[in-house]
């Protein structure tokens, strides 16, 4: 059965949710809204168990409903509460309305929204926006939300960050930066990708008692990659394993001055547990390499021609790193093209892809914003702007495998949900970074592994490992070589890879 903590839904799949709730289950919006209330409230105590004195604020729509719950919910345990109303309870209708007047009916205080009515609460419930915004946020929502922002209060947002648009992560105009997200019934996209990254704090979520059978009716959008799902395909060794057993990665780059990006990928395949990698190069870099990291067999290649023998003995090949866009650059990629074997294609690599566009299936296209942009020749805003359908364009127009990264790395193949990596810290946002995640992803395609199953495991155990150097030693000064010792420990616990 599939594991629900790992699955993301749109918006308007969440809709069809609710309606299939209320249509076949007889669940009332009024018992729904109840049940976000009460899961919010749980958590704001579990949050924040020494918080007693609450400020609750109201925009419109169900999820104005929801804040009037956890208010009343708040009251009836005591707590002191405020609620702060962006839209009176006159412009309130249905279930949100009904909420409202429960309120007033235990009298609780309730006055239009006043910054200065924050001061002295422990925790901000916002409950102003739900995922029913569309476009830019309002100048009046605008000024309530930057005065949140300003308190410094912890803050839990109810279902998402008021202002973040719920499907593409994108912030519409201004957006609550939450301490805890609480989100209802599914996980949703947006929360997981682009902007969203840095509002919405931690992310948890109550599927609000709803039956399991009610989200058999509907595919989930993408899903989550998770360790102990995408470690299955790296299958068990033998005792009487040898080398030959765990194939051959062959990297090609690095021009002149930038050596270092094939030994860093090289290093990274030999790390998640390739048997043979050996690197092309420029003839002074073969030489160094072949000094500091003697089980690389380094070799170098002045000429595409010098090139065949290594491609014949390659099991997958990993192109870009430092690779550079020269004449010799070009030669050795159109070489690479002509061998048929499975590629892992990075950095300069895809930049001379996108002036001779090509569509293949076994390749693993590795792009940051900025070289998506150049491979559908448009801007990087424009891929931030709706990652998702960035990231579908590309693998329907190159094929393969493509890796969108960033934060909140996708990964999509044809016919396969979209899988989204939620680990992985600003900290990693230093050179090399690409380069060792693009040897991994070899290393583990050359022990057998598909290419989406290589790419996705390859992803995660490489943002794992960069949130394990984090929480050893900052965010500050994380270098991408740091990270292979965090894979190798992560990979060497026993519940994860198991010998026999």
């Amino acid at each position: 059965m599939q594991n629900s903590s790992t699955l993301l839904y749109q918006v308007g799949q969440i809709r069809k949710l609710e309606e299939a709730a209320i249509k076949k289950f007889g669940i009332s919006v009024d018992v729904l809204m109840q049940q976000a209330g009460k899961a919010a409230f749980y958590e704001l105590k579990k949050q924040w168990p020494k918080a007693r004195n609450i400020v609750v604020v109201c925009g419109k729509g169900n999820n104005a409903g929801d804040g009037y719950v956890v208010a009343r919910l708040a009251k009836m345990a005591k707590f002191k509460v405020r609620i702060l109303q962006v839209v009176s309870y006159d412009d309130l209708s249905g279930a949100a309305k009904r909420a409202a007047l429960k309120c007033q009916k235990l009298k609780i205080k309730a006055k239009p929204f006043d910054a200065k009515e924050l001061v002295g609460a422990d925790v901000i419930v916002d409950a102003i926006l739900g995922t029913g915004l569309a476009g830019i946020v309002s100048v009046k929502f605008k000024k309530v939300i930057k005065a949140i922002n300003a308190s410094k209060i912890q803050i839990l947002s109810l279902d998402v960050p008021s202002g973040i648009d719920a499907d593409t992560g994108n912030v519409l105009g201004e957006a609550i930066r939450a301490t805890t997200t609480i989100t209802f019934i599914g996980y949703k996209i947006g929360l997981y990708i682009g902007q969203a990254r840095d509002y919405c704090g931690n992310i948890v979520r109550s599927d609000l008692g709803l039956s399991k059978k009610l989200f058999q009716g509907i595919d989930a959008y993408a899903q989550k990659l998770d360790l102990t799902q995408e470690i299955k395909p790296l299958m068990p060794r033998k005792r009487t394993a040898h080398k030959g057993d765990f194939g051959h990665v062959l990297v090609i780059g690095g021009d002149y001055g930038m050596g270092g990006a094939v030994r860093m990928a090289a290093e990274a395949a030999f790390r998640v547990g390739a048997g043979l990698v050996t690197v092309a190069t420029r003839p002074k870099n073969a030489l160094v390499i072949n000094g500091v990291c003697p089980e690389i067999m380094a070799y170098g290649i002045s000429t595409a021609k010098q090139l065949q023998p290594l491609l014949y003995k390659a099991g997958v090949i990993v192109i870009g790193p430092g690779l550079g866009q020269s004449h010799w650059a070009k030669s050795l990629f159109n070489m690479a093209l002509e061998s048929k074997k499975s590629m892992v294609v990075d950095a300069d690599a895809l930049n001379i892809l996108s002036s001779n566009c090509k569509c293949k299936e076994n390749w693993i296209l590795t792009p940051h914003p900025k070289e998506a942009a150049r491979l559908l020749g448009t801007e990087t805003a424009k891929i931030q702007s709706d990652r998702l359908q960035a990231l579908q364009k590309m693998q329907k127009e190159f094929g393969g495998v493509c890796i969108l990264k960033g934060a909140g790395t996708l990964i999509a193949v044809a016919d396969e949900r979209i899988r989204v990596c939620d680990a992985g810290n600003p900290g990693m946002a230093s050179a090399g970074m690409g380069d060792v995640l693009s040897g991994m992803i070899a290393g583990l395609v050359a022990q057998g592994l598909s290419l989406f199953d290589g790419a996705k495991l390859a992803v995660l155990l490489h943002a794992m490992a960069g949130d394990l150097v984090a929480a050893k030693h900052g965010k500050l000064g994380i270098m991408a070589m740091d990270l292979l010792p965090e894979v190798r420990s992560i990979l060497a616990d026993p519940l994860v890879v198991k010998f026999i």
